[in-house]
C-alpha cells in the first residue's frame, strides 16, 4: 500500500456540506484537548458537518508522535482508524510501541501490524499530509481550516458552530466546500523542521486561542 492508495479520513457523513479540516500531532496535548469537542461538532451537526485529519507530527519535540501517527494510518488499513486515533489521544503519556500494540489489540486488530516495520509503508502517507500542511500555512497544532479557512478561535463547540453558521468563506466553490486533498504537491522530510512543545495548562480548553505545539 501506497500514499497514493490511502485516503483521507473522514469521520461523519462523506457527502456534509461543511469540512472540518484538522492537522493534527498525537503527541501534542492540545490536539489531545481538541479531539473529543472536533468528534462532538461532527455527531450533532445532524449530518452537516465532517471531520477529515491529517497527520502533521512534530517528532523534533514529540518524539512519540510519527510512530503514533503511523499507527493510527495502520490501525485504518484494518479497518480502525477513528477508534485508534480517539484512543492514542486518550493515552498520550504512553505511545511506545509497546503501548500502540496493545491499544490496537484491545480494539480487536493485529497489533503487530501497527508498529516496526509493518508501519513504515505508511510513512508516504504521513510525510504527504505533512507536506499538505507546509504548503497550506500551517505552523502549528491543532491547526484547523472550515471549508478552506484557517480557524483562528480556540477549538470550542460553540465557536467552532457560530463560525460554521456564518456562511462559506470567499473563494468556496459553488457549494461552499474545498477538497480536503487539494495541495498535496509538496515533500518534506519530517525531522527537518524544528519545533517547541508549549506546556499544557491546567484546562487547555479554556486558554487563550493561540494555543498549540509550534514550531
Amino acid at each position: 500500500m501506497t500514499a497514493q492508495e490511502v485516503d483521507d479520513h473522514v469521520l461523519g457523513n462523506p457527502d456534509a456540506a461543511v469540512t472540518l479540516l484538522e492537522y493534527g500531532d498525537y503527541e501534542c496535548p492540545y490536539c489531545g484537548a481538541a479531539a473529543p469537542v472536533l468528534r462532538r461538532v461532527v455527531e450533532e451537526s445532524d449530518g452537516q458537518v465532517r471531520l477529515v485529519f491529517r497527520n502533521f507530527p512534530l517528532p523534533s519535540v514529540h518524539p512519540f508522535a510519527l510512530t503514533a501517527a503511523l499507527a493510527a494510518e495502520a490501525a485504518g488499513a484494518q479497518g480502525a482508524f477513528w477508534p485508534m486515533h480517539e484512543l492514542i489521544f486518550a493515552r498520550q503519556e504512553r505511545l511506545d510501541d509497546a503501548a500502540l500494540r496493545a491499544y490496537a489489540e484491545e480494539l480487536g486488530i493485529d497489533g503487530s501490524l501497527v508498529v516496526g516495520d509493518a508501519a513504515q509503508v505508511f510513512g508516504d502517507k504521513v510525510e504527504a499530509d505533512f507536506a499538505a500542511g507546509l504548503a497550506a500555512g500551517v505552523g502549528g497544532t491543532p491547526t484547523v481550516f472550515i471549508d478552506g479557512r484557517l480557524w483562528s478561535g480556540r477549538v470550542e463547540a460553540g465557536a467552532l458552530r457560530r463560525a460554521i453558521a456564518s456562511g462559506p468563506p470567499n473563494g468556496s466553490g459553488p457549494d461552499g466546500r474545498r477538497d480536503p486533498r487539494a495541495g498535496r504537491q509538496r515533500r518534506w522530510s519530517l525531522g527537518v523542521r524544528r519545533a517547541q512543545r508549549e506546556p499544557l495548562p491546567e484546562d487547555a480548553q479554556q486558554d487563550d486561542p493561540g494555543d498549540s505545539c509550534r514550531y
